[in-house]
């Protein structure tokens, strides 16, 4: 199951997690407005509002006046603005590479338009629903770090023990995936045995993973990939690339 982490982690060895704060915001906004309208307002009822909640405070420390505010118009308490929608795209991006395109917006054809521009003047394109959906697989994912206080396999038998349905070691990261309706319940299991998981999210991995050896594909890959997570209305972007440690090297 390891590889659909691979897009973030590679972000961050390459300096791309520089989102504008103006974006950060608006985009954690719509992800905790449609966590709300998908499962209500009340975080101890609603974990995937809970976990949008989290995150925001946790990566652009977002004030609860705005939070406040991003619940409400989920539960249609406020009609500040136009109501968003989540929307899945899915298309290729050079080299065939998938892309399963997370985005909340309120104007879908501006959406579809600006992607598909974007896709067609890059080496890839977009399809139609269901093009390559069925590549990906739902999981509840967390990552822990091993070091001198506690090793890879105590990690290992720790996450096994709290209902984990898989774990993999990547150098001194443990990656951690479960049941999508499992994740805030591992987290906390494993928080009770003195670990702490951070990156706790559901996202999507990727059945097969196509290996990048050849540095130029590689970064008109990740070029592409940017340009669309800097779309505004793109909340997450989840591929099936891996590129090897000798070619990231060369980025």
């Amino acid at each position: 199951m390891s590889g659909h982490s691979k897009w973030k982690q590679i972000k961050h060895k390459k300096g791309a997690n520089d989102v504008k704060k103006g974006a950060m915001f608006s985009r954690h906004f719509k992800l905790i407005e449609i966590a709300a309208k998908k499962g209500g307002g009340d975080i101890s009822m609603n974990p995937s509002l809970k976990q949008a909640i989290d995150k925001a405070k946790a990566d652009c420390n977002m004030p609860s006046a705005n939070i406040e505010r991003a619940v409400k118009k989920g539960i249609g308490e406020s009609k500040d603005g136009v109501e968003s929608v989540e929307i899945m795209y899915e298309g290729f991006g050079p080299e065939s590479v998938a892309l399963y395109i997370q985005t909340v917006t309120d104007n879908k054809n501006r959406t579809f338009n600006s992607l598909k521009l974007m896709l067609d003047k890059n080496g890839g394109h977009l399809g139609s629903a269901g093009t390559i959906g069925w590549m990906f697989k739902q999981s509840g994912y967390m990552t822990l770090a091993c070091g001198s206080d506690v090793s890879a396999d105590e990690i290992e038998l720790k996450a096994i023990d709290a209902g984990a349905s898989d774990v993999k070691a990547d150098g001194n990261l443990i990656e951690i995936y479960t049941e999508p309706n499992q994740l805030m319940q591992v987290k906390k299991s494993l928080e009770n045995a003195g670990l702490k998981p951070e990156n706790a999210e559901l996202t999507f991995v990727p059945a097969n993973i196509v290996r990048i050896t050849d540095a130029e594909k590689a970064k008109r890959i990740l070029d592409v990939l940017d340009m669309v997570e800097e779309n505004e209305d793109v909340v997450n972007v989840y591929s099936n690339f891996d590129i090897d440690a000798t070619v990231m090297e060369k980025l």
